[in-house]
């Protein structure tokens, strides 16, 4: 009989690059929940797993309360093909909102370029200089 490998919270921080507080966290925010022995906490590879996935869900944008949503499909339904629906609404919802952030930014960066443009011309004519450096 095999034991699974257990992983410290030290060991997580360092495998994922975050801080021991962020994954402190996500366990007050019950995300993960792991074993403890004595002060220590021990983490199973079903805890690693889902915080990955919670690390994954917050690089696209997603709110906690939506990370949350998928691992709990996981763990109600064990059913894959709902937690990948879920999981793919939520991601159209997000690429929508980053395309409109997108077209936010072009559209503020292309008064820019026109306001730029504006004040090297004020500059020329008040100086006779050419101000496009």
């Amino acid at each position: 009989m095999s034991e699974e490998r257990l992983f410290t919270i030290s060991d997580l921080a360092r495998d994922f690059d975050i801080t021991l507080r962020t994954i402190r966290f996500y366990e007050e925010q019950g995300l993960i929940e792991p074993q403890r022995e004595g002060r220590q906490r021990l983490f199973t590879h079903r805890d690693r797993a889902r915080l990955k996935l919670i690390l994954r869900g917050k690089r696209i944008g997603l709110a906690l309360s939506e990370i949350r949503e998928i691992l709990d499909l996981y763990e109600l339904a064990r059913d894959e093909a709902s937690q990948s629906l879920k999981l793919l609404q939520l991601l159209s919802e997000r690429k929508k909102q980053l395309e409109e952030q997108r077209n936010d930014i072009d559209a503020v960066l292309s008064e820019i370029v026109v306001l730029e443009g504006h004040c090297r011309q004020v500059i020329d004519t008040m100086t006779g200089k050419d101000a496009t450096n």
